[in-house]
């Protein structure tokens, strides 16, 4: 049984991972076919991360309400059936509303998955488990350019889309029939809280996204930056004082709990810029096609299965602080070296080293995350921790492509290959910058054996 919920709830994952790397692979082409802009092609990537954050914590109270594996199911569906709306999409604009649908299934898929997978293994055994969902995760991290190149070049950019449609198609009827139903402790939905923290971070992650566009001093941004600030404090205040609160104030007393989640926003808005403009670089920058900057790309991406599995079940053994610390170092070198010697013409073999350190780092630092935060909280409320790391991780997305696609836009230009790398390299090395911050977060983690005395006995208070 805990065979088919490793699998299954990779599955998931897989699906968004697999989307998240082909869409990058394919970036370029789309730009051309549909005439869209730098900004738009950033609405690609942020409408999918900006509805999967928004909805992250009202779907992992969902699931702990209604059942974690029914909800699971519904997630499967709704992001194929975006899948299939994104492939038949005639504009940018159906196809920009299609991937906020597909985040949205995310949004079911992602906490709920996390904390079926945690609930279903002991704590001892939990890092190794999450290696192995990393590493299947990873398989299409690592195929994922490869199969955008070869989709995009040899047929057409929709198919990247149809890709999701078998697979979860026949997912859903294994979840529901193959896994274990799990709920968490309330009794109750949290509505007040629902309501608020989803006002909060849509109004934070709609200036992010906006900012590039409408400015980052205009009355829009500063008025959504500032209204999502005041929504997230009266959550706060609401669940300092609710019975049953959907998110326990309490947890983040625990610093595995805080600086998990710092450094996974962090890791995830350097990775995700470093997506946005790697597959850019190679078609624009280096005149690679899109089958030859997938094949160009996996040395970098197959260190996500590769390492992954090893780093997560170290984690058990060594404690999450040096991987997490390590890990974000090396991934702030890969970037930097790789933003210092870009330039049009560049061998590819010059690219192989920082693509392989900075691979290796991420790789680390991932599971490492993910299990001090979960390992932070009792079983019951597996559901609104993993909500809330997921949660980091989007915003986390959403904040770094904003950012390093304004800085590209202030340097840069699609006009030349050199316009190209003129805003490629200030804008990756901005990235490297965010990760350098992730393992400063990252200090702040308990060692291993000071840590795990107090969080089995203050597991039960958390929750």
């Amino acid at each position: 049984m805990t065979r088919w919920v490793v699998v299954l709830t990779a599955i998931g994952s897989l699906m968004a991972a697999l989307d998240t790397l082909v869409v990058s692979t394919a970036l370029s082409t789309i730009r051309l076919d549909l005439g869209a802009s730098v900004e738009q092609l950033e609405w690609t990537v942020n409408a999918y991360n900006l509805s999967f954050a928004v909805l992250l914590i009202t779907a992992a109270a969902l699931g702990d309400r209604y059942g974690r594996r029914a909800f699971y199911a519904i997630g499967l569906a709704l992001f194929t059936a975006a899948s299939a709306v994104c492939a038949l999409a005639p504009d940018v604009g159906v196809l920009i509303a299609a991937r906020a649908a597909q985040g949205a299934g995310s949004a079911l898929l992602m906490p709920l998955g996390l904390a079926l997978l945690s609930a279903a293994f002991p704590p001892e055994r939990r890092g190794a488990a999450i290696g192995i969902f990393s590493a299947i995760t990873g398989l299409a991290v690592a195929s994922g350019p490869l199969v955008g190149g070869a989709v995009v070049q040899g047929l057409a950019w929709q198919w990247i889309f149809w890709i999701n449609v078998p697979i979860g198609a026949l997912a859903i009827p294994l979840v529901l029939t193959k896994m274990r139903e799990s709920h968490g402790a309330d009794s109750s939905l949290d509505l007040r809280g629902l309501a608020l923290v989803t006002g909060g971070v849509l109004g934070f992650v709609w200036g992010l996204v906006r900012g590039n566009q409408a400015g980052w001093g205009s009355a829009e941004v500063l008025g959504s930056l500032a209204l999502g600030v005041l929504l997230v404090a009266a959550f706060v205040a609401w669940e300092l004082r609710a019975r049953e609160p959907m998110l326990p104030m309490g947890f983040f007393r625990s610093r595995a709990f805080s600086a998990g989640n710092a450094a996974i926003f962090l890791t995830f808005a350097s990775l995700f810029g470093a997506v946005f403009f790697y597959a850019q670089l190679l078609q624009t920058g280096l005149g690679y096609g899109p089958l030859g900057a997938g094949l160009r790309l996996m040395p970098w991406t197959a260190t996500f299965m590769t390492v992954a599995p090893i780093a997560g079940a170290l984690v058990d053994r060594i404690g999450e602080r040096p991987f997490m610390v390590g890990g974000l170092t090396l991934q702030a070198v890969g970037l930097a070296w790789l933003a210092l010697i870009a330039e049009p013409g560049m061998s590819y073999s010059q690219m192989l080293a920082p693509f392989i350190v900075g691979g290796v780092g991420v790789s680390m630092a991932i599971p490492a995350a993910q299990n001090s935060v979960l390992g932070s909280v009792a079983e019951a409320a597996l559901g609104k921790a993993a909500g809330t790391n997921s949660m980091m991780r989007e915003l986390g997305g959403v904040f770094g492509v904003a950012i390093v696609v304004a800085v590209f836009a202030g340097a840069g230009s699609y006009a030349s290959a050199q316009a190209f790398v003129d805003g490629f390299s200030p804008a990756i090395l901005v990235a490297a910058g965010l990760a350098l911050g992730g393992a400063a977060a990252g200090l702040a983690l308990p060692g291993r054996r000071a840590a795990a005395a107090p969080r089995a006995q203050a597991v039960p208070e958390a929750a």
